[in-house]
């Protein structure tokens, strides 16, 4: 089987640079035209399913996706979730870095080693496990293309996992809002990436932007 990973489009706190997690913000004007760039490109995939984080800004994403490759099958999966961000969720990246600024660092360099400060804070690995697990359920219910509506943090650590490396290198995978990875489960032999962060149907080149609330 093949899944089709659409990260969501943006949101205002994506534009400002501030750390969403799991607040539910809705997609913005510019990630609602993203979503239906993305839409219209995936129109013509046949899906047995499409399967979103219950987060609005992925399942939005994911629902116009099912209606423009007319899926009639739409499902929510709670582990794929965003990060929970925990006492940074909804603050800017500068006031995160005053308020924890060696936690940051270590962040943007071991994110292996980082569980998010506060309650629900979570780590990598805690949404690898259940990202991972919903990618097992996925292959044992479907053969077919299955598309995936996420987030950044969760289809960064399933590339980690999909592709045998660490979670030590999360950062080395940009996911743009809306870009498209296509990955190749096949039985008996280790996945394969065939498409990894394509925004080319989005028409911004290949400069894609830096959000600095991740």
């Amino acid at each position: 089987m093949r899944l089709f990973i659409v990260r969501h489009g943006e949101t205002a706190w994506n534009r400002d640079g501030r750390f969403q997690g799991q607040r539910d913000t809705e997609l913005n004007e510019k990630g609602l035209a993203q979503a239906d760039l993305v839409a219209r490109f995936l129109a013509n995939q046949t899906f047995e399913a499409v399967v979103s984080s219950p987060l609005s800004r992925a399942r939005v994403t994911g629902e116009k996706i099912a209606a423009a490759s007319e899926c009639s099958v739409f499902e929510v999966a709670d582990g794929l979730t965003e990060i929970h961000h925990g006492d940074w969720e909804g603050l800017l990246s500068t006031d995160v870095r005053k308020k924890w600024p060696d936690v940051l660092e270590a962040w943007h360099t071991k994110p292996e080693t980082v569980t998010m400060p506060g309650p629900g804070g979570e780590s990598l690995e805690d949404v690898q496990r259940r990202c991972i697990a919903v990618s097992e359920k996925l292959e044992k219910k479907y053969t077919g293309d299955v598309c995936v509506t996420a987030h950044d943090a969760v289809i960064k650590a399933l590339l980690c996992y999909y592709t045998n490396a660490p979670l030590a290198s999360f950062w080395n995978f940009q996911i743009a809002n809306c870009s498209l990875t296509i990955v190749e489960l096949r039985p008996g032999k280790p996945p394969r990436i065939s498409l990894m962060g394509d925004a080319h149907f989005l028409g911004g080149g290949f400069d894609l932007p830096e959000q600095k609330g991740l």
